[in-house]
């Protein structure tokens, strides 16, 4: 079940209080169209309208708790107007917050995604090993099921429960495939279910999939090797080059006026904080533009 960032209480509670709400949630939900469809690819069982809600409820519960810390300090700073401060404090604090419970589906979807595209390669290449050895696909789909492929077997777990409970194997993976945050994982079966519908032989439609799968991630990681100079470029000018000319021309200049040592170590320690949050964010973005299959 998908949790709410910044929630104190247990999810349940939050739902039950919400429920007396949602017409809230039912105002809000025209402006975030897409929060449906991104609950159901996270597999939560709350509409967009209820996890609006939700989020309103347990943002409003948050809020008092951050009201109450923020108005001690200011009352003992003796601030002028300390209620109205820690309230529009609160407000902007959780505005952000707000957002982040809002979009917090789409990281998971994101994390969800690159746990699957990390498993499918290996995961079909085995498929494709036991299916040529003439072991039946059902099985196949059981077995690769209770593999160690991390998100991959979790998926094939709900296609062979569905199985199980009496629907065909095309309908199975359909369903579980509809759904899917990946893809590269909802192209692949969706060509093995049309293998399926048409007849072919599995063994050479899996094999199809497992190269084209191969080819795409080669061009995924030329790709990432083209980005990766721009950015290496981008690293040294900001992290290496700058900080240095800095810290000389800092030197020189405080050097010939006399500055107070203070100012000196505010200005050494200003950018020192600087050239850390650059590089904390390069490795953000080597992170973000990194596919998703390569496990570092």
């Amino acid at each position: 079940m998908i949790k709410i960032p910044f929630s104190f209480l247990p999810i349940k509670v939050v739902k039950g209080i919400s429920n007396s709400f949602l017409s809230i949630g039912n105002s809000l939900e025209r402006f975030f169209p897409k929060l449906n469809e991104e609950l159901k690819q996270t597999d939560s069982p709350f509409s967009a309208k209820e996890y609006l809600t939700m989020c309103l409820i347990s943002n409003f519960i948050f809020s008092l708790f951050l009201i109450v810390a923020l108005l001690f300090p200011l009352k003992l700073m003796n601030v002028q107007k300390a209620v109205l401060s820690s309230i529009i404090v609160t407000v902007i604090i959780n505005f952000f917050i707000f957002l982040q419970q809002v979009n917090y589906p789409k990281i998971k979807i994101n994390k969800r995604a690159r746990e699957l595209e990390q498993n499918l390669l290996p995961a079909l290449q085995d498929i494709s090993i036991q299916i040529n050895s003439g072991i039946p696909l059902f099985n196949v789909l059981v077995s690769i099921s209770n593999g160690n492929y991390g998100a991959v077997s979790i998926e094939f777990k709900k296609i062979v429960k569905k199985i199980n409970s009496g629907i065909s194997q095309i309908e199975a993976l359909e369903e579980v495939t509809k759904n899917n945050p990946s893809p590269f994982f909802r192209r692949s079966i969706w060509q093995l279910i049309n293998g399926m519908r048409e007849g072919s032989d599995i063994a050479k439609v899996i094999e199809n999939i497992t190269k084209t799968l191969s080819e795409e991630q080669l061009i995924q990681i030329q790709n990432y090797g083209g980005q990766l100079s721009p950015l290496a470029m981008f690293y040294m000018l900001i992290a290496v080059i700058i900080p240095s000319l800095s810290v000389t021309f800092i030197t020189v200049i405080s050097s010939f006026i006399s500055a107070p040592e203070l100012v000196t170590k505010i200005l050494f320690w200003s950018l020192y904080g600087l050239v850390l949050f650059f590089q904390i964010i390069f490795l953000g973005l080597i992170k973000s533009k990194r596919p998703a299959f390569l496990v570092v």
